[in-house]
Parts: structure tokens; C-alpha cells; sequence
């Protein structure tokens, strides 16, 4: 009988526990869940070993003097840029003057009144030393003018602006400078404005293409 009681009573404290997990609230069995996950994460994450935390190290160094090198480069050549350039834009509207010297110089000759004349002459004589001595000026600060007459056109110095019929030149050669063009050290402050040469057409030619303009017309 005592065997049967002590049975009986193990069977019930085992289905009182039974009992008691289950009535366990969601809120534990989330807790207990998530500090399982935890661990197990914390197992799969290895700690970086004393030599791959110096590589790392060393790599960030590397790449900061890299970055630092490179800012140094930068700020040297805006520096130098500054120095040798720092007048561009003054350079480009002193030329104005010379442009003006120029037009000056065609309004005297073109006035019937002043022609022939010993004032007009002197005038212009003076005008020819002013310019000199601008062209001097800038050419010590490295603007120069750019030399044109008879060369290829080149359409990192010069623009052209009509072409004028010529057989005795190559096509392409420029036989008119219409404005003067001017570099400041290795860079173009303006492109010279000219004439370049073309096969002179014949009137056959040029039939044709008058026929074929009407046609497109």
C-alpha cells in the first residue's frame, strides 16, 4: 500500500510541474528564447586576433598618409596655379588696350581731313611706341602675343573668321590676322581671330553650287 501512495504522489508532483511549464507566461519563454540566441551568437562571433587588429591598424595608418599626401599635392598646385595665373583675368582686359590702340590708329588714317599730314604721322608715330611698350610690358609677365602669319591653322591659337580665295597658299593657311591672340605662359589668354585661304573656285564651280543651294532651298 505504501509503494502504491509513493507511486501516486510522484505522479503527481511530475504532473504538477508538467502543469506549472505549461502555465509559464509568453513573456518568459520570449526571455528565455532570446538569451539562447544571444549565446549562440556571441559563439559564432570570433574575436580578431592580436595580428589582424595591427594589419587593420596598419592599413588605416597607410591610408591616412596616403590621403594626407594627396591634399598636400593639391594644395601645392593651387598654390602654384595662384602665383603664375593669379593675373589672368587682369592680363585678359589689358589687352583691351592694345585693341584700342588699334582702332584708333584706323579712325586717324580713314579721316580725309588728317591724311597726308605731319600731325597725323607724328600721332601715329606715338601710338606705334605705345603699343611697343605694352607688348614689352606683358611679355615680361610671359603674355605674349602669338605669331600667325602664314601658319596651319591651329584651333588651339586661332578662330577662324572667313575664308579668302587663294591659290598661291595651301588651304587652311592663315593670310589675314584680323585681332591679335596672346598666351600667358603655357595657356591661351585669346585665340587670334583671322583669315584663312581657299582653292579659289571656278565659275563652273561655282554654277554648281549655286544649283545645288536652290536645290536645297
Amino acid at each position: 500500500m505504501e509503494k502504491e501512495e509513493n507511486q501516486n504522489s510522484t505522479y503527481a508532483d511530475q504532473n504538477q510541474e508538467t502543469v506549472k511549464e505549461k502555465e509559464k507566461p509568453e513573456e518568459n519563454l520570449a526571455e528565455e528564447n532570446k538569451q539562447e540566441t544571444d549565446k549562440e551568437t556571441k559563439e559564432e562571433v570570433k574575436e580578431p586576433t592580436p595580428e589582424e587588429k595591427i594589419a587593420e591598424l596598419e592599413d588605416k595608418v597607410t591610408r591616412t598618409f596616403a590621403e594626407m599626401e594627396n591634399q598636400r599635392r593639391r594644395f601645392e598646385k593651387e598654390k602654384e596655379d595662384a602665383f603664375e595665373y593669379g593675373g589672368y583675368s587682369f592680363a585678359k582686359e589689358a589687352l583691351n588696350l592694345i585693341d584700342n590702340l588699334d582702332r584708333s590708329k584706323q579712325v586717324l588714317e580713314s579721316d580725309d581731313k588728317l591724311k597726308e599730314t605731319e600731325a597725323l604721322k607724328k600721332t601715329l608715330e606715338h601710338l606705334d611706341i605705345i603699343k611697343k611698350d605694352l607688348i614689352s610690358i606683358f611679355e615680361k609677365n610671359n603674355i605674349k602675343p602669338i605669331d600667325c602669319h602664314n601658319k596651319k591653322l591651329d584651333p588651339n591659337f586661332h578662330q577662324a573668321m572667313m575664308e579668302i580665295e587663294d591659290d598661291t597658299k595651301e588651304p587652311g593657311t592663315i593670310i589675314q590676322e584680323i585681332q591679335k591672340g596672346f598666351t600667358i605662359k603655357d595657356r591661351l589668354l585669346r585665340p587670334s581671330l583671322v583669315g584663312v585661304s581657299k582653292k579659289v573656285t571656278t565659275k563652273e564651280e561655282k554654277t554648281e553650287e549655286n544649283q545645288e543651294n536652290s536645290k536645297n532651298k
